[in-house]
């Protein structure tokens, strides 16, 4: 059971190394994960600081990419964390997310890989498992919107080029760009991957609708399988 009584805080750092006195200072982009969790937990427990607890927490989820998939209760069993820090901390994740998606209503341009995967990287190297996502473009490659298309191991059977098109058909794009995230970490396309584009592509072929590329995302790199010559 967690214990309301705290003995470690922040309070027990030097100025230089609290993270709000170094997120005043050095601004928030100099603070590194833990830090970031320390200022949303500001107090530990009988054993750990904020910073020690936030380790933990990092440590033991996976850091930021397990945190992402945390529970209340998961996060509310960590010595010193409780109801009320989980919800300070999963509040602030969705904070993030939301934010990503704010950010996909300004309609940006896509003009390469590296615009297509910036827009999806740092909340899909995080998912714990596979995410087949499409950009609908229009004809000035700007991004209408970006669409779900399933969630789990990428196969024929979840992704299929019918339930694709007819929601780019609905939005009106021009053409598309397919992302999905491998969880591993190593974007290297697989034999089913390669397959499954070709299939979009040949439908695209018939609806008039262009499939631009596919952008797999592994862990902060992702490959074009356009770049590479697979599609």
């Amino acid at each position: 059971m967690n214990n309301p009584e705290y003995r470690l805080t922040l309070k027990d750092y030097p100025v230089e190394l609290k993270p709000r006195e170094r997120l005043c200072n050095l601004g928030v982009q100099a603070l590194n994960e833990q830090e970031l969790i320390a200022i949303l937990l500001a107090t530990g427990n009988r054993e750990a600081t904020a910073l020690e607890l936030a380790e933990q927490i990092l440590s033991q989820s996976g850091g930021l990419k397990g945190l992402v998939n945390l529970t209340l209760q998961e996060l509310s069993e960590f010595n010193g964390v409780g109801q009320a820090k989980a919800a300070r901390i999963l509040a602030a994740v969705e904070i993030g997310k939301r934010i990503s998606m704010v950010e996909m209503n300004f309609k940006p341009f896509i003009r390469s890989p590296e615009d297509a995967s910036n827009l999806v990287m740092e909340e899909m190297r995080h998912l714990d498992r596979e995410h087949f996502r499409v950009f609908l473009l229009n004809t000035k490659n700007q991004v209408i919107s970006c669409e779900t298309i399933s969630i789990g191991n990428l196969n024929s059977s979840l992704v299929h080029p019918r339930e694709l098109f007819k929601i780019a058909i609905k939005k009106s794009a021009a053409s598309l760009i397919l992302v999905h995230n491998h969880p591993s970490g190593d974007p290297t396309p697989s034999h089913e991957d390669i397959q499954i584009t070709k299939r979009i592509i040949e439908a695209g072929k018939l609806l008039g609708i262009e499939v631009l590329d596919h952008i797999i995302i592994g862990d902060k790199i992702f490959i074009s399988m356009k770049e590479k010559a697979l599609i």
